[in-house]
């Protein structure tokens, strides 16, 4: 006679999580190389006014950023509750906007100095006088490209 042997349900084998931590640490690379972090902090309270017809920025590294509203919270012991402008991330004057401009020019190649554009970011409560007074500084220091930020219409 013939042996029977018993028939053992066959277990399939498990996943195996040996490249799981290589896995893991390739994302994380992946996402630091990708993040970009912000260049300042925000000292003023800026609430763009909406508009109607916009046009995007094509090419960020060429955009000077210049803030201008009234202080948060945080800064308002110390700087008041008068409108102030941002320059990167501290407040500053109006005497600080060539210098400002040199940093940035600095940093780009020769060919692009030419292309920078100032993106004044107002607060929708500001009156035009810091706003004529930043104009005009930009125009002492020889920068004529100005764009204002603004915020899409609501449809």
């Amino acid at each position: 006679m013939a042996k029977f042997n018993k028939k053992r349900s066959k277990a399939e084998p498990e996943v195996s999580t040996a490249s799981l931590p290589d896995i893991i640490f390739m994302l994380l690379f992946f996402f630091m190389v990708v993040t970009v972090l912000r260049d300042s902090d925000k000292k003023v309270k800026v609430v763009t006014p909406n508009a109607s017809e916009l046009t995007k920025l094509t090419k960020k590294s060429l955009v000077n950023y210049i803030y201008i509203g009234r202080p948060t919270d945080a800064f308002k012991t110390t700087y008041g509750t008068k409108p102030r402008m941002q320059l990167g991330d501290k407040i500053a004057d109006m005497s600080d906007i060539p210098l400002f401009l040199e940093k940035h020019k600095a940093k780009l190649a020769e060919n692009e100095k030419e292309q920078i554009t100032s993106s004044l970011r107002i607060d929708g409560s500001v009156t035009m006088g810091i706003v004529s007074d930043v104009k005009l500084a930009l125009r002492k220091a020889n920068q004529l490209k100005i764009n204002y930020s603004a915020k899409p219409e609501a449809k």
